[in-house]
């Protein structure tokens, strides 16, 4: 089963291993050390991870080391652009309204 890119990294914890093997590539023994769950649910977990894409494993020796895949982040990033540039635009209008009323209810 193929699973949705969103879906992936909806879970903290998957979040938490993208956000370790972003500074270097780790062993799944090396990750499971960083969180409370068994090596078996770290190991599903990176699974996911490598279904949708985000994550790449490379061996070395008896090894095997995974990564994060720059390429498939990236093009979460660009979807997600036009949304953060609409938010960015609603904040300022609220940030507008918000001081225009503060200096209304100062001015009284």
């Amino acid at each position: 089963m193929r699973r949705d890119v969103f879906q992936a990294i909806a879970d903290p914890t998957r979040r938490a291993i993208l956000a370790l093997i972003a500074i270097q590539s780790m062993t799944p023994n090396a990750l499971a050390e960083h969180f409370d769950s068994s090596r078996q649910a770290v190991s599903k977990h990176i699974q996911i991870l490598t279904e949708c894409q985000l994550v790449k494993q490379e061996q070395s020796g008896r090894e095997i080391y995974y990564q994060l895949n720059p390429k498939k982040m990236k093009e979460i990033a660009d979807w997600l652009e036009p949304f953060r540039k609409l938010w960015e635009g609603r904040f300022d209008k609220l940030d507008k309204l918000l001081i225009n009323l503060k200096s209304k209810k100062n001015g009284k």
